[in-house]
């Protein structure tokens, strides 16, 4: 008996070890994906080679994600960054049955309700681009840089609640990243701890 659970604690162990080799890493290649977005158009990371793209981690039913959209924060994003060329993908990564799983076409719907911008949404209902980059929570940021290369990972901004009346007040990690980067600057926060709702992963 003692031997069997041994054999389980390093097995856990080895796991634990492996995983986060297989998230994306700051400074490092981001991992290739092809995904189809709520328009039934595949995306492929290797399109926008050349140009800044972001990833966000999304739910609508998550109360940190209500906090962005239904404040406009997230949507102030998207217009001002893809206005400057930066590609921003939403990921949804709910399973079917969890908060925050939609069809292509409520999403679609939501996008024009609450006048969201993304380049595309991609729909993740199986999880693997989600498991692919290590996507913790709703929202969860990432941002690439035209070499293809992961240089920010982390929480939208610096503080950590629900509460709209605190955006105004936070240091927004996405812009900072994004303004140093096509300034020519290193990121000087390039990874952050993700705060938000767990994303609704498949069992």
């Amino acid at each position: 008996m003692k031997s069997r659970r041994l054999l389980i604690l390093l097995a856990c162990a080895l796991l634990a070890l492996i995983a986060p080799a297989f998230a994306a890493r700051v400074g490092e290649p981001a991992p290739g994906f092809t995904a189809v977005d709520s328009n039934g158009k595949q995306q492929r990371l290797s399109d926008y080679k050349g140009k800044y793209v972001v990833l966000e981690w999304h739910n609508q039913g998550c109360p940190y994600t209500k906090k962005h959209y239904a404040s406009g924060n997230m949507q102030r994003l998207q217009k001002e960054w893809t206005a400057k060329g930066v590609v921003w993908l939403t990921v949804i990564s709910s399973a079917p049955g969890t908060q925050g799983f939609v069809t292509p076409s409520q999403e679609n719907d939501y996008l024009k309700t609450v006048n969201a911008v993304p380049t595309a949404v991609l729909m993740d209902p199986g999880g693997s681009l989600g498991h692919l980059y290590g996507a913790k929570t709703t929202p969860h940021m990432f941002i690439i840089d035209p070499n293809g290369t992961l240089i920010y990972n982390g929480a939208i901004d610096d503080h950590p609640t629900s509460d709209q009346s605190d955006i105004a007040s936070s240091k927004n990690y996405v812009s900072a990243a994004l303004q140093e980067a096509t300034n020519g600057k290193p990121v000087t926060e390039a990874a952050t701890r993700p705060y938000g709702c767990s994303v609704k992963y498949k069992d």
